[in-house]
């Protein structure tokens, strides 16, 4: 079988970091055919490769089967629509849409083209889904925690300068992201938060617009969540905290887990909360209780494992780790989060994404954001958080 010959729209830093990550065999069965960037001479590097500045074009020229979508949000849908009706597979950098109403425009057009090309796949770069420290977590609600009870997470390593928003004339703008730390940082560990512990029923957001920084979009995150069987939650993030925490805390009727610096601590107890606490005769005991420390090594290549997969499910079916359904859930809770504090009023799931569309559009419209874009003093690196 032939290799899957690809091709990547969106050259900006993370572009580039999925190129090199073909160019350097980390991606079997896979062969770059093409990139797109907004300016010609800055993709001279990546030649012989076809070298285009239209997302479409590169689309109609048929030197691909697949695309990877790595421009700003708001170009995501219309270029995987277009690869779609053309009967190409499509990858795409998160988030999939701006908005779940996009999102959902997504997944419509992709059932269709499965009917015309039944071998059509569409998946997102949701990479942290292949972290040892989050399968192992995955496991241990399975089969440690019981009935979850409650989870903390406090998410603040996104520190981020001046410099990082003024880099880009897209970048932290209602018409250009959609929004701020929470659709470009927060995604993936609000991706995470949903694949670990399911969707919750209910949504209250505590949004600060440009409270470090000097743009219109949100920078500090305090959002709160109900789950059918009772279950609480808080998220925390921000991008003006420096140097930040990253703890992530679960508890359930049987035990609780921390996972905080490449290390989960495991504490199980010998007798479920619940039961002891029913059956216990004195008012302050509490039920014997183990603890262990269990290390954890980084995921290998944790982009290139998507990009694999990606691959092998083209080739030989197998299954996305990340499938354009699962996509819209953490777009969702974006919305919502984002939405219940502009309202100042608690958000019950689903969202009506229609809804948010229509608030997202006005915000645009009415915004009067006068931003000055200083091109960067050094190339753009990826700086990835867990």
């Amino acid at each position: 079988m032939n290799p899957v010959r690809l091709g990547i729209i969106g050259m900006g830093a993370i572009g580039r970091f999925h190129a090199k990550s073909v160019l350097e065999q980390h991606v079997p069965a896979c062969e770059l055919k093409a990139v797109c960037g907004p300016r010609l001479e800055s993709l001279q590097d990546y030649q012989p490769l076809a070298l285009f500045t239209d997302g479409m074009e590169l689309i109609r020229s048929g030197l691909v089967d697949a695309v990877l979508i790595a421009t700003p949000h708001p170009l995501h849908v219309p270029y995987a629509l277009a690869a779609l009706e053309r009967g190409m597979h499509v990858l795409i950098e998160k988030p999939v849409a701006a908005s779940k109403a996009d999102a959902e425009r997504l997944l419509d057009a992709f059932q269709a083209a499965k009917l015309r090309y039944p071998g059509a796949v569409c998946a997102g770069m949701l990479q942290m889904r292949t972290e040892p420290r989050y399968q192992k977590i995955k496991e241990l609600i399975r089969i440690e925690l019981g009935s979850l009870v409650r989870l903390n997470w406090i998410n603040t390593d996104w520190f981020r300068t001046e410099a990082y928003y003024s880099s880009s004339a897209w970048r932290a703008t209602w018409k250009g992201e959609g929004g701020g730390i929470l659709i470009n940082q927060c995604l993936h560990n609000l991706d995470m938060l949903q694949w670990l512990c399911g969707m919750p029923v209910k949504v209250n957001g505590f949004c600060q617009l440009g409270r470090f920084h000097r743009i219109e979009v949100e920078d500090s995150v305090t959002a709160y969540f109900e789950w059918a069987n009772g279950m609480t939650g808080t998220y925390i993030s921000s991008s003006g905290e420096a140097p930040g925490t990253n703890r992530l805390e679960i508890v359930g009727t049987r035990g609780s887990l921390v996972l905080e610096k490449d290390q989960i601590r495991l504490t199980r107890l010998a007798t479920e909360a619940t039961q002891f606490s029913k059956d216990s005769p004195t008012g302050f005991a509490l039920p014997e209780f183990t603890v262990t420390e269990l290390p954890l090594e980084n995921a290998d290549l944790p982009h290139a494992l998507i990009l694999r997969n990606f691959i092998g499910a083209i080739r030989d079916g197998e299954s996305p780790i990340a499938p354009i359904k699962e996509c819209i859930h953490s777009v969702e809770l974006v919305n919502a989060i984002l939405f219940s504090s502009l309202l100042g009023e608690s958000l019950y799931l689903p969202l009506d994404g229609a809804v948010w569309e229509k608030k997202l559009q006005d915000l645009v419209a009415q915004s009067t954001l006068k931003k000055e874009v200083v091109p960067p003093s050094e190339p753009a690196t990826v700086t990835f958080r867990r």
